[in-house]
């Protein structure tokens, strides 16, 4: 694996290199898999899959505030966590995202010139692949990982267009432009934030007068755009429906100067080596000392997208900032694409052989993700004054002891009455009507306590989110009116197991069964 070896400074032990990548991208993706803490959207992104797969349609027959294309493609694979829970889906969530990683490793090795294209590739391969933010976030079964497969392909095949308008063949244009078109439009389909990525490639296209090109990209990104939202905008529920998800996104309004900043920041911290390894490239070509080993016009062709993966990455940033409440984790689907671009970039660097950058690729990825923040946090619960609060078990280990102990009680039951989905999932029973987005469901008070007083399950577990968030906005709800759900759901249900720290940040869950006189209240 020794590319570009006569060029003077080329890669040596390439394939050991490879085997660390392969190595780190192992342990590190069981860590992110089995210890990775629980997340509440976990819960309602499969079960909403679940309803899809019964037949059930997005926006009208239940609430649904993302982009419709991830419970659509997991309707498919529901059997995966039927049978093997969270843990499964995870696992599968994973190979998704894994697929993209390897995708933005040839999307690099693409943009870099012969000689130099496996050190770019496998410097993607450990930014990526060596970072346990990143493949926490692409195994938790969110939008992220389909999201960014999506994104990587789209560009992919806009580097097989030729470097010059007007040049190569139109059945390569139609090909590669319907291709791209449909990707980013399946990732718009995903993440209706990705909709930007239309934006800029279609604007590169005009802008570089690659007319071919942008008549085939616009036939695949209108059309998968049509493919993927054409059906809910045919059906007058369903089409209300979607339109209230995106006023759910904008009654959370306002903006916080502070929780934006620190987004950033965080961003920066789970992501210091690409934005390290992205400064250095861009300091060799402004140095002049980029290399040119081997260089030709197939080489340049595909880095003639090279701008649009940056100006494409600062547009997704900026319209994600935007949001009242932008977390750093909403950039994870393209992450790739900058990954690939900086590793393109600091694999031309003249300075140096290239063995030793990734050496120092390596050591930045390796030191950044041992000082992880996150292995802390998913092994301890914080500390009480001079004390360490460690877990007594793993959040997905604890997950499934709880549902062991729910079908111990109610053998073979198909209901819960709970908020927190990734129980529901995991104990493969349903919840009532209107809870399909768990903590972030929106009930009427009246619907709140229509369902408190007809206890509506046999098994009811609440932890610390129940009846805490107040939707759309997500303010608190009033602790009075909290108080009043709690006396009520208590005047049906019976306490009969509790389990400490649970889940997302560590509540209490309290496990009840319905009382014999159940459902003879009224709604207070």
């Amino acid at each position: 694996m020794d590319d570009g070896e006569n060029n003077g400074g080329g890669l040596k032990g390439g394939f050991v290199f490879a085997a660390l990548a392969v190595f780190a991208a192992a342990v590190l993706s069981f860590a992110a898999v089995w210890m990775g803490g629980l997340n509440q959207d976990e819960g309602w992104y499969l079960y909403a899959a679940n309803l899809v797969a019964e037949g059930k349609m997005l926006y009208r027959d239940f609430f649904y505030t993302q982009g419709p294309l991830m419970p659509i493609v997991y309707s498919a694979f529901t059997a995966v966590w039927k049978g093997f829970g969270i843990l499964g889906a995870r696992v599968f969530t994973l190979s998704l995202g894994f697929a993209g990683v390897v995708l933005a490793c040839a999307l690099a090795a693409r943009l870099a010139p012969r000689g130099r294209k496996a050190a770019a590739a496998l410097t993607v391969a450990l930014l990526l692949g060596s970072n346990l933010y990143h493949l926490y976030y692409i195994a938790i079964p969110k939008t992220y990982a389909l999201a960014s497969l999506f994104v990587v392909v789209g560009f992919f095949f806009l580097s097989f267009l030729p470097a010059r308008a007007g040049g190569g063949s139109w059945a390569r244009a139609l090909a590669f432009g319907i291709g791209a078109g449909l990707s980013l439009a399946l990732a718009a389909g995903t993440r209706i934030s990705l909709g930007i990525l239309l934006c800029t490639a279609g604007t590169w296209l005009l802008v570089s007068r690659r007319w071919r090109e942008l008549v085939a990209f616009c036939v695949g990104g209108f059309g998968g755009l049509a493919l993927v939202y054409g059906p809910f905008l045919l059906d007058a529920d369903a089409f209300a429906g979607l339109v209230a998800a995106q006023r759910y996104h904008a009654a959370r309004g306002g903006f916080d100067p502070v929780w934006t900043v620190g987004s950033v920041s965080r961003l920066v911290r789970w992501y210091l080596p690409v934005l390290v390894v992205l400064g250095m490239g861009v300091a060799f070509a402004a140095s002049g000392r980029a290399g040119g080993d081997g260089e030709n016009d197939e080489s340049a062709a595909p880095r003639a997208i090279a701008p649009l993966l940056l100006v494409s990455f600062a547009a997704v940033f900026l319209v994600q900032m935007l949001a009242p409440f932008p977390y750093e984790d909403y950039q994870v689907p393209v992450m790739g694409i900058i990954a690939a671009f900086a590793a393109a970039k600091f694999a031309r660097g003249g300075a140096g052989t290239q063995t030793l950058r990734m050496v120092l690729v390596l050591g930045l990825a390796w030191a950044s993700t041992f000082g992880s923040p996150l292995l802390e946090r998913w092994t301890t619960n914080g500390q009480d004054r001079f004390w360490s609060l460690k877990k007594s078990a793993f959040e997905l280990k604890q997950l499934r002891d709880v549902a062991r102990r729910i079908e111990a009680l109610d053998p073979g039951g198909r209901e819960i009455f709970t908020q927190d989905l990734y129980l529901a999932v995991e104990t493969g029973r349903k919840v009532p009507a209107g809870l399909e987005m768990g903590p972030f469901s929106m009930l009427s008070d009246e619907r709140w306590r229509e369902l408190l007083s007809s206890a509506p399950c046999e098994i009811a577990a609440f932890s610390g989110y129940a009846f805490a968030i107040d939707p759309p906005k997500c303010d608190e709800r009033p602790v009075e009116r909290q108080i009043e759900y709690w006396e009520a759901l208590k005047r049906n249900y019976e306490l009969v197991d509790r389990e400490e720290a649970f889940g997302q940040n560590a509540t209490t869950l309290l496990v009840l069964r319905r009382k014999a006189s159940a459902g003879k209240g009224t709604p207070q």
